[in-house]
């Protein structure tokens, strides 16, 4: 996600990437993809067509992914390069895709290294088409992308809609952002696990009681735990649906993101979906309680004596209050954000809640809690059992609870 420091991590670190670059003004954005991928750990392979020569340069790929850009089909490293390419790529991703490289696709021709590449493989494939929007709504366009998604088995990211090139407007046809395109080769890499066409529920993000139009009851989460907790979801191949406070951060790439603002409306959004979740994760930090009576106008100080009290009503506790609404077998995790006997209110929480799994932290701990991109927890087992863990990204824990969420999920199917 964007902002979080780039660092070799799973599910890229010592794959092998094979980043084809075709001829389209957004092969420049490629450059960033291939550095970031780079930098997460993926040995990166760039192929660049003879158009997408006349957009970017080869030394310049050479400079961020530190091996050689690959242009000819028949080049000094012999004519079977296509096939060493294709064999020991662990995904192919092709960025930006344009018409034409998606007709010869979708032909199966093998007049470059790319397209030779793809019919030597059997790695996943990622595309990410770029075009002009007319052109892109073009009907043989559309069929090409059909045939290649439903008949090659290509996943399509994109295009986005927004700015093209100048002087062509806004529209879909924009080649999605370099960050989305690295989550998208990360889901490729990751998709034949336990959650697989799972569907996996998150809460993030903070709730926000209003107390008049332009004031509210809140806190400081930034709802990045929760962020990137449905990401990695959504990269491990599960169907993700993200109810989320308010929050500056960018939406995660492929979630379905539900907003909502206090926390009546979090509790309705998550009893509403509840029953279709095969996991349910409430990691958000929602008020406990909200203002009894808020005002429609704006309260003046000069309307006050210099004191302003609010009366405080209890909010719906989200995760307690809808256990009823549950799916059957399916696992809950809760987060428990403590200043006070963190482990004995932990496991309180857990037990009332009727958690699998409980995520625990000690808000006073410097790199932890709110407002940073790291974090020190312990997993709470529901037999009791405890598993503190070092200081990490909010990434890498995320990665490391859905391990433990994988386990109780391997569980539920052998039962």
């Amino acid at each position: 996600m964007p902002g979080t420091p780039l660092t070799p991590r799973r599910p890229w670190e010592g794959k092998r990437v094979v980043l084809g670059v075709t001829g389209g003004i957004a092969a420049y954005k490629c450059i960033q993809v291939a550095r970031d991928l780079t930098r997460l750990g993926a040995i990166v392979d760039v192929v660049l067509t003879r158009s997408a020569q006349k957009f970017v340069a080869p030394l310049t790929f050479e400079g961020v992914t530190g091996r050689p850009t690959l242009t000819d089909l028949f080049s000094a490293d012999g004519a079977a390069l296509h096939v060493r390419l294709g064999r020991e790529a662990d995904v192919v991703c092709v960025a930006p895709a344009t018409a034409d490289f998606l007709a010869r696709a979708a032909q199966g021709r093998a007049d470059d290294l790319i397209c030779t590449t793809l019919l030597a493989t059997r790695a996943p494939v990622v595309i990410c088409p770029a075009m002009n929007d007319r052109m892109y709504a073009h009907t043989q366009v559309q069929e090409n992308l059909v045939h290649i998604r439903e008949r090659l088995g290509y996943q399509i990211h994109g295009p986005a809609e927004g700015a093209l090139a100048v002087g062509e407007g806004e529209g879909p046809g924009r080649m999605i952002e370099p960050w989305e395109i690295e989550e998208a080769v990360g889901r490729a890499l990751t998709t034949q696990g336990i959650f697989a066409g799972r569907h996996v529920l998150v809460t993030a993000g903070p709730t926000q009681e209003p107390i008049d139009p332009v004031r509210y009851v809140g806190n400081r989460s930034s709802g990045r735990m929760g962020y990137s907790i449905a990401q990695a979801a959504w990269r491990r191949g599960a169907r993700v649906t993200l109810v989320t406070g308010p929050s500056a951060l960018e939406s995660p790439f492929g979630v379905d993101v539900i907003p909502v603002d206090t926390a009546r409306e979090m509790h309705d959004s998550v009893e509403e979906r509840l029953a279709d979740a095969d996991v349910s994760i409430f990691s958000a930090a929602v008020a406990d309680f909200r203002p009894t009576d808020p005002k429609v106008s704006k309260v003046k100080k000069d309307d006050t004596d210099g004191r302003f009290t609010i009366s405080m009503t209890a909010n719906p506790d989200v995760a307690r209050d809808t256990r009823s609404e549950r799916k059957p077998g399916s696992v809950i995790v809760g987060f428990a954000l403590e200043t006070d006997d963190l482990l004995e209110n932990a496991l309180k929480k857990l037990k009332e809640k009727g958690f699998d799994l409980l995520v625990a932290n000690d808000a006073n701990e410097a790199g932890a809690g709110f407002g940073v991109s790291t974090n020190r927890v312990t997993f709470l087992s529901a037999d009791g059992s405890t598993e503190p863990l070092p200081l990490l990204s909010k990434d890498e824990v995320a990665d490391a609870l859905l391990d433990r969420i994988a386990r109780l999920l391997e569980g539920v199917a052998a039962s």
